[in-house]
Order: C-alpha cells, then sequence, then structure tokens
C-alpha cells in the first residue's frame, strides 16, 4: 500500500448556475417517457368513461411502476418491476391502513417520513436505479392524506395492483421486437466512452475523468449483460467480445482506432446483427477458450450480496431522510398548510450520495418547482374544460418530465409540478390561487429544512469506506499482478482477476467522488487514491497483455492496431 500523505479535504463550493446547467438528453429518453403514457392512459381513461375519476389517483400509483427498470435486459427487468409493484403496494397499504384508523395529521407526517426513509434505503440498497424512491414516496405520502375507510382500502389497492399489472407488461412490451435491446445499449455506450477517452490519450492530452467515465461504462455494460443470469446466447456472447475490446482500449489507448470503437458502437445500436471483431485469444491461440469468453459463467453463478449487508452503509442516509421529511411535514403543519406531504416529499427528493448533490438538487428543485406553478396557473383553464381535459393534461405532463428530466432535474421538475397539482383535482377542481400559493411555502419548507437536516446528520463513516476502497483495489492489484506473472495461471482466473480489479477501481473513484463531496470529518487520502488508481491501471494492462488481447511491449504499434481491430 502507498505510503503517500494524505492531504486534507476542501469543501467545494456550492454550485447554484453549475446545478442547472442543461445536459444532453438521455439517448432513450422516449422509452421511458412512451411507457408512463401508455401505462397511465387506459386506466385513467376507463374511469372517464365510468364517471370515477375520483379513483384515478389509486390505479395511477400502480401505472407510475411503468418508469423503473428501463436500463435493465428483460429477464432482470421483469422481476425488478415485479418487486417495483410490491413495493408500491406495500407503502401503499401502509399509508391507507394508517389514513383509516387516525386524521391526527402529526402521526401522518411521522408514518410517512419512516415511509420515506424505508424506501430511500431499500432503493439505494438494491440500486433500482430512477426515479427510485421518489415515485413511492410521492403516492405513499399523499395518500396518507386522503380520508380513507377499512372498507376501502381493498378496493383502493386492488385498482393500485390492477394497473401496476398493466404497467409491468407496458415495460415487458419491447421484449419480442428487441430482445437485447438493453445490453445493446450498455454496449454501445460503453465502446463510445472508450472512444472518447482514446481520443485524448491519442492527442497527448489524456482525460483522468474521461478515463474514469471510460471505465464505469465499460463496468456498467458488464453489470447489464451478467444481469441475465444463466441466459447466456449467441447475441450476448457477441457484445462481451465488444466489451472486451473496450477492455482493451482501456488497457492501449493510444494503440486504439477510436473511429472503429465508434462504428461498432453504431451497428450495436440498431437491431442487425451484431458486428463480429473476432476473439483475440482464439485469433493467438495462446490461451484459447474457442467458443465463449472465459470466467463469464463463473461470474453469472455468483449470487449477489445478501440486501442486508447493503443496508448497512445507508444508515445515515436513511437518518436524515426520516429527520428531514419529519421536520418539513411539522414545520408545514405549524404554518397551516392542508398538504404537508408536499413539504415532505420535496425534502426526500433531496437526499443524494454526499451533501454537495444534495445541496445542487434542491436548488434544482426549487427552480423547477416555482417555474411548474407558473405552467400549471397556465394549463389550469385547459384542464377544467372536462374529466377527459384533466386526464389528456395529465398524460402531456407525463410525457414531458420524463422526456426532460434526463437533461437536468429541474427541467423535469417543470412538468412534474403541474402533474403533482393536477392529480390534486381528481377528486374536484380546487381554487388555483390556493394551489400555487401553498405548492411554493411547501417547496420553500421541503428544501430549506431537508437540507439542514442533512447538514445536522453528517456521514462520518466516507473516510472509512474510502480506505476500504483503497485495500479493497491493492487487494485486487495484487491478485491480478500475480496471476498475471505466474506462468500456470487459468485464462478464468486471469478473466475474474481482471475483471475484479477493474470493478475496484470503479468502486474507488466513485466512493472517492462521493466522499468528497461530504462535510465535517476527517481528510481524505486523495494523493493515495490517485496513486492506487494509476497503479490499478497499469496492472491491467500487464493482465490484458498475459491474457493475450494485447501484444507484447516490443511490438510495435501498427501490429497492435491491426490485431486490435480486426473485422
Amino acid at each position: 500500500m502507498s505510503s503517500a500523505t494524505p492531504t486534507p479535504t476542501r469543501v467545494r463550493r456550492l454550485p447554484v448556475v453549475g446545478a442547472l446547467r442543461l445536459g444532453r438528453p438521455s439517448d432513450v429518453w422516449f422509452k421511458p417517457a412512451l411507457s408512463v403514457v401508455a401505462a397511465v392512459a387506459p386506466p385513467s381513461l376507463l374511469l372517464v368513461a365510468l364517471g370515477r375519476l375520483d379513483l384515478a389517483a389509486y390505479t395511477m400509483a400502480g401505472s407510475l411502476c411503468a418508469l423503473y427498470a428501463h436500463h435493465r435486459p428483460y429477464a432482470a427487468r421483469a422481476k425488478v418491476l415485479a418487486w417495483v409493484v410490491l413495493g408500491m403496494l406495500g407503502g401503499l397499504a401502509v399509508a391507507l391502513v394508517t389514513a383509516s384508523l387516525t386524521r391526527n395529521a402529526v402521526v401522518l407526517v411521522t408514518v410517512g417520513a419512516l415511509l420515506a426513509a424505508v424506501q430511500k434505503a431499500v432503493c439505494d440498497a438494491t440500486r433500482v436505479g430512477p426515479p427510485a424512491h421518489v415515485i413511492l414516496t410521492f403516492v405513499s405520502s399523499a395518500t396518507l392524506f386522503v380520508p380513507q375507510t377499512l372498507g376501502q382500502v381493498p378496493g383502493h389497492l386492488a385498482l393500485a395492483a390492477a394497473a401496476g399489472a398493466w404497467a409491468w407488461l407496458v415495460g415487458m412490451a419491447p421484449a419480442p421486437l428487441r430482445p437485447h435491446g438493453p445490453e445493446r445499449r450498455a454496449t454501445a455506450q460503453a465502446l463510445h466512452t472508450t472512444a472518447a477517452y482514446a481520443e485524448t490519450a491519442r492527442d497527448g492530452e489524456e482525460s483522468a475523468g474521461a478515463r474514469s467515465a471510460a471505465y464505469a461504462a465499460v463496468h456498467a455494460a458488464w453489470q447489464t449483460l451478467l444481469a441475465a443470469r444463466n441466459r447466456p446466447s449467441t447475441t450476448r456472447r457477441a457484445l462481451e467480445r465488444l466489451v472486451v475490446r473496450a477492455e482493451v482500449a482501456l488497457a492501449a489507448p493510444a494503440d486504439t482506432d477510436p473511429a472503429r470503437l465508434r462504428a461498432w458502437a453504431d451497428a450495436v445500436r440498431g437491431s442487425g446483427r451484431v458486428p463480429r471483431t473476432g476473439d483475440p485469444r482464439r485469433d493467438e491461440g495462446s490461451l484459447g477458450e474457442r467458443d465463449e469468453l472465459v470466467g463469464v459463467a463463473a461470474e453469472r453463478a455468483v449470487a449477489p450480496r445478501p440486501l442486508w449487508s447493503r443496508l448497512g452503509p445507508l444508515a445515515p442516509l436513511a437518518v436524515r431522510t426520516a429527520l428531514g421529511c419529519a421536520l418539513a411535514g411539522y414545520v408545514s403543519l405549524a404554518l397551516g398548510a392542508d398538504r404537508p406531504y408536499w413539504a415532505l416529499v420535496t425534502a426526500a427528493s433531496l437526499y443524494q450520495a454526499n451533501l454537495t448533490l444534495t445541496w445542487s438538487r434542491a436548488v434544482q428543485r426549487v427552480v423547477g418547482n416555482l417555474v411548474g406553478v407558473l405552467l400549471f396557473a397556465a394549463v389550469t383553464p385547459v384542464a377544467r374544460l372536462g374529466p377527459l381535459a384533466l386526464v389528456l393534461c395529465i398524460l402531456a405532463c407525463n410525457f414531458g418530465a420524463e422526456a426532460l428530466i434526463g437533461r437536468n432535474y429541474w427541467l423535469g421538475s417543470v412538468c412534474v409540478t403541474p402533474l403533482a397539482l393536477l392529480v390534486t383535482e381528481l377528486p374536484g377542481y380546487q381554487p388555483t390561487g390556493e394551489l400555487v400559493t401553498d405548492r411554493v411555502v411547501d417547496t420553500l419548507v421541503g428544501a430549506l429544512v431537508g437540507f439542514a437536516a442533512a447538514l445536522a446528520v453528517t456521514d462520518r463513516r466516507a473516510g472509512r469506506r474510502v480506505e476500504r476502497a483503497l485495500t479493497a483495489v491493492d487487494r485486487a492489484r495484487e491478485r491480478a499482478a500475480r496471476l498475471a506473472a505466474g506462468p500456470a495461471s487459468t485464462p478464468a482466473a486471469l478473466e475474474a482477476a481482471r475483471r475484479g480489479l477493474a470493478a475496484a477501481v470503479v468502486d474507488l473513484r466513485a466512493t472517492a467522488d462521493a466522499a468528497a463531496g461530504e462535510w465535517w470529518q476527517r481528510a481524505l487520502p486523495q494523493e493515495r487514491v490517485v496513486l492506487a488508481e494509476q497503479a490499478a491501471h497499469r496492472t491491467l494492462a500487464a493482465t490484458v497483455r498475459r491474457q493475450g488481447l494485447l501484444p507484447d511491449p516490443g511490438t510495435t504499434s501498427t501490429q497492435t492496431h491491426t490485431e486490435d481491430t480486426s473485422p
């Protein structure tokens, strides 16, 4: 382990303008946008025809589950969506039963805050992906304040369950048309990101940020490919070989042709045949597995970590969520609000991996909500033309939120805010000025109180997690170096060691970035992190060369280029 002296951590300046900067839209922004419209529209329109639009809040709870798991292979997506629907029903059941037993606002806010903390911790531990806990918290918190009787609860849950089943079908609908669509997109992203890094290296301006992004994209591609456990196929094996090519480019970026990587990425994004790159191990015959990549089957057989072991490190975040949501709700009640769950949900939406990101989300939430209430005031005359007009406005807001949120959270919130306000009008129209005023006040209360709670509950374990990540990288590097130097090392062992080291490097960078944005903690060993990353990258290159994926150091760059880009 390096003995480099730790350098003190400086708290980053809190961004304001930077937090509002727009990014590029997601390549598949239209998928969740269209999915949520397809999931919400049929149940809502059916209720319009039946004259029971007052029940649409319950069907919408199930329909919103269609927003999840669009980045996962369909076999894994089926399970994730099922668990999301069950999680939504569980939170909804607790909320409905609580609402039927008491109308004490303090009790309702407390239950909502505890539910938000549980939902946040479980979603982060399982890495369910966007929109994570926010939708679940919105559903459970809103229904806490809807008057109920115990006799109504089963019927309302049945409506949500039926809509959730429909959302599951909507999420799985593309599978027959593009059965490997998510894996293709993840592989294409890895190739594109690696090509961008290779360009910086070829120009002599190698970027640590571009390298980290490329390693993260390759790691994400492997996670996606391995998510469909025990379901190997010819297409997936071809995609795995393309990801190996990306890994080779990471090990030798100066000898990589970025144009070839981008051409492969563009071909993969389509629906045609996956390009065949050739397997360098098979070509050279040194470590050859002729028909499939070694080590993949073994990795698929590894069971994931138990949920309880992943929940432990999230304790500070769960406490922040519970405290912030409860205090925001209490303050909202003290100010005379009729819908304190808006403040509660605002606080719940803030909490990110560290305080700096939490601040950015607070800025985004406030700006998006303030613009959103203006949009609500503009669309209200149209929405009140009738039940059908109200549903169409809700569908438009759903589509806009998912289409825009990928560019920046605040931009998506511009549509989410009128959506939440329109949902309150499903049982009947309410004064526009009162709704707008309440929403603005609750947004400010939720953001201020929620961020104050984040300041009060610090994550002092962040430094220890960096130390553990450094230890993991050192151990993985030593193992990979030992196997690369050993003449009797098996292909499977080398492959597993290489991927283990790459995953450890990705985890170290993510852990260090998260800890750097945390406050009130001891100095972080930033120099050791940089040195560990550099040593790991050298070992990865040596391991790739030992596997026969790169030529020996004495081979010319022309030969390397020819071997690495063979069709």
